[in-house]
C-alpha cells in the first residue's frame, strides 16, 4: 500500500512592506540678512564746509572777524566798537558791477560819517590786488581780504553759484547793516549795484 504523502504547506506569500522613504531634510533657516542702510546721499553744501550757507539774521550778534587789509595792517569787527558799520561783501575786485558798487560807497563816504558809520568791502581777492583797484578808482573805503574764505563763510556769503550751466563756489554780493551794539540791524540777500548805496546810507541814518 503506498504511502501518501502529506500536502505540501502552501508558502504564505510575505507582502513586503515598502520601505519607508527617508525624511526630506528640512533646509536649514538661512539667517536673515540684515537690511544695510541705504547710503546717505552727499549733500553738496553752499559753502565749502558742505554745509548750507546761512546768513546771520537781524538781531543776531554779527560774527567776529579780523581780516588784512588794504595798505597793510587788518581790519577787525573791533575796531568799529560803538560805531555803526556798513559791512559788504563783492565777488571780485576791478570787476564791472563790483567797481561801481566801490565807487557809490566811496562817494557817500562823509554821509555815511557824518551819520556815525564805516564802511568795510570784503572780497577773496589778495592785498595786492585790493591795493591796485583801491588806487586806479581813487576808492576812499577800506577793503578786507579773505582768501582763506572763514569770514565769508561765517557770514554765509560764500555759496555756491551757476554761470551758463556751470556750478561753483563764489562770494554772493550781499551788504549787511552793524548796529553800534554789534548786532545785525539789516541784511540785503541779494544787492542790485544802481542805488544801492544810497538804500544803505538812508537805513544808517534811521537806525
Amino acid at each position: 500500500m503506498a504511502t501518501r504523502k502529506p500536502p505540501a504547506k502552501r508558502a504564505i506569500q510575505r507582502t513586503a512592506k515598502p520601505a519607508s522613504k527617508p525624511a526630506a531634510k528640512t533646509p536649514a533657516k538661512m539667517p536673515a540678512a540684515k537690511a544695510s542702510s541705504p547710503a546717505k546721499a552727499k549733500t553738496s553744501g553752499k559753502s565749502s564746509s558742505g554745509k548750507s550757507a546761512e546768513l546771520p539774521a537781524p538781531g543776531s550778534k554779527a560774527p567776529a572777524f579780523s581780516l588784512p587789509r588794504d595798505g597793510g595792517g587788518t581790519v577787525a569787527l573791533a575796531d568799529f566798537a560803538g560805531r555803526k558799520l556798513v559791512l559788504y561783501f563783492y565777488p571780485r575786485a576791478d570787476t564791472s558791477g563790483c567797481t561801481k558798487e566801490a565807487i557809490d560807497f566811496s562817494r557817500l563816504h562823509g554821509d555815511f560819517a557824518r551819520a556815525g558809520t564805516e564802511i568795510v568791502g570784503v572780497s577773496a581777492d589778495p592785498v595786492a590786488a585790493q591795493d591796485k583797484f583801491k588806487a586806479k578808482h581813487k576808492l576812499t573805503i577800506a577793503l578786507g581780504s579773505d582768501e582763506k574764505h572763514r569770514m565769508l563763510e561765517a557770514y554765509g556769503v560764500w555759496q555756491e553759484k551757476s554761470l551758463y550751466g556751470r556750478k561753483f563756489l563764489g562770494i554772493a554780493r550781499i551788504t549787511f547793516l552793524i548796529g553800534a551794539d554789534g548786532r545785525i540791524a539789516k541784511v540785503w540777500p541779494r544787492v542790485f549795484v544802481d542805488g544801492h548805496a544810497e538804500d544803505v546810507l538812508a537805513a544808517a541814518k534811521a537806525l
